[in-house]
């Protein structure tokens, strides 16, 4: 079956020109049917309709232009301004003086503001502002004085458009995020299909590698543990990489952007699993909660570094047989990391005769480096049983002592 790609197109603002289209219309057809309801009071007619006949074939003509943002060039535009601007110029030569002064509507009428809303669409607030500005101007050279009436339509027009233009401006900012969304989601959505893809094929064949390699022994046991060291390894990075990667949103002029930062960041709190993802393999399981686990750089560091002293006494003493465990939890209060393994167990007072002797793994590797964080290590072993280490660490302290690093 061949694959349909299906193709999105948002616009927040193709409704918006379809308007201007209908707009110039009807506008079109308001100002002749002004021009035919005062035809005797012209003082010459003949430029008025000669006006229209233009007005009408230019506007007809111009629909495409006004159809999307991509159409309507600067050209055109110009072009558009100069077709109202003349249009309000002829009126003095077209029209009795009577009438201009007593406030009769120019022989564009409000076709005019058609042409600015398009420079409000086109470019925003400030291509309004300066559209606006110039038939001001040549409003008031029309009428010669600033009269009340020219006044109040000309700050009417002013304010309209560079409000619609504003808004432009926001729909556009609004739009490019939401496109940006959709693209992250699409992106995790087909993350999220190869990982299971992965996981139905490469990752189910490394494990049974790893399983018959045991069985068999000798070289094909060192090639089932290689195995079981490349699943865990690839099975870390479909579920996220060892680094995540977070993603900033910067509200620019353009709209927002979405950029990748690399973590952890010393300015800002690390999520302690990025560091704990390296110690996994394929005889250390490592179960962390979903979401992150945030720590100032030092007392994740830290932290981490203890449960690598941890898993290096389980390899030192246990054996490099032996299995591991590494627990994350995220309690409202502190972050507690349980490393567990199989071994032997320790002989009690062993730990006491060790740091007699001058061996200070535990008391200074793991010990010293959680009570400089404020929390503490429990050793607990159970001859024949294995060895559970839980760290502790305070959040409250963690973040007070991060504030102070700052300083």
């Amino acid at each position: 079956m061949v694959k349909r790609e299906r193709v999105m197109r948002m616009s927040v603002e193709l409704p918006l020109w379809r308007a201007l289209a209908g707009y110039r219309v009807l506008t079109m057809l308001y100002a002749i049917g002004l021009c035919a309801t005062a035809y005797d009071h012209f003082l010459r007619p003949w430029v008025a309709v000669a006006y229209y006949a233009v007005l009408v074939v230019w506007t007809l003509a111009t629909l495409p232009k006004v159809a999307n943002a991509v159409s309507c060039t600067k050209r055109f535009l110009a072009a558009d301004l100069t077709v109202a601007l003349t249009g309000i110029l002829l009126t003095p030569l077209a029209d009795n003086h009577e009438r201009i002064a007593g406030g009769g509507p120019t022989l564009p009428s409000i076709w005019t503001a058609g042409s600015v809303l398009a420079f409000a669409l086109k470019g925003g607030w400030r291509w309004a502002a300066v559209a606006s500005t110039a038939v001001a101007a040549v409003n008031l050279v029309e009428r010669g004085s600033p009269a009340r009436d020219t006044v109040h339509n000309v700050i009417l027009v002013w304010v309209a458009s560079i409000a619609i233009g504003y808004v432009v401006e926001v729909a556009r900012a609004s739009e490019r995020t939401l496109a940006r969304a959709l693209e992250i989601e699409a992106a995790t959505r087909e993350r999220e299909r190869l990982a299971r893809d992965i996981h139905d094929s490469v990752l189910q064949v490394l494990a049974m590698v790893q399983r018959r390699g045991a069985v068999i022994g000798g070289e094909a046991a060192d090639l089932g543990r290689l195995a079981g060291e490349q699943e865990v390894a690839l099975r870390t990075l479909v579920s996220g990489g060892l680094l995540p990667l977070s993603r900033v949103s910067e509200d620019a002029a353009a709209g927002a952007v979405v950029r990748a930062v690399e973590e952890p960041d010393d300015d800002g709190p690390v999520d302690l699993r990025a560091l704990l993802a390296p110690f996994a393999g394929a005889r250390v399981s490592l179960a962390e909660p979903g979401a992150p686990v945030p720590l100032p750089p030092r007392a994740a560091r830290e932290l981490a570094a203890a449960v690598g002293a941890a898993l290096d006494n389980v390899r030192e003493h246990a054996g490099r047989d032996a299995r591991a465990w590494i627990l994350v939890e995220d309690e409202p209060d502190e972050i507690v990391v349980t490393v567990r393994d199989d071994g032997p167990g320790i002989p009690e007072g062993r730990l006491a005769q060790a740091e007699g002797e001058g061996r200070l793994g535990v008391a200074q590797s793991i010990r010293g480096r959680l009570r400089d964080l404020g929390g503490g290590a429990e050793l607990i072993s159970v001859p024949g049983q294995g060895a559970e280490v839980e760290l502790k660490v305070p959040k409250g302290a963690a973040r007070a002592r991060g504030k102070a690093e700052r300083r």
